[in-house]
């Protein structure tokens, strides 16, 4: 299943790979993608959007689903 989720406050290409290193270590993620100019991550694998919305924001942006 394919989730996508709003991302606020990246500015740069290590801002994406921390959203996706946050995304990719909640349980059930199997890829995640993060794209700072459209301030959105995508998501593969079966996972509450709770779930990805609390690391995203725990990892310091503002996540909402």
């Amino acid at each position: 299943m394919t989730q996508t989720i709003t991302v606020e406050g990246m500015t740069c290409e290590h801002c994406e790979q921390t959203v996706e290193e946050a995304l990719e270590g909640v349980s059930g993620v199997t890829a995640a993608s993060a794209d700072r100019e459209s301030e959105s991550a995508t998501v593969e694998g079966t996972v509450d959007a709770d779930a990805l919305v609390d690391a995203v924001n725990e990892a310091g942006y503002d996540a909402s689903a």
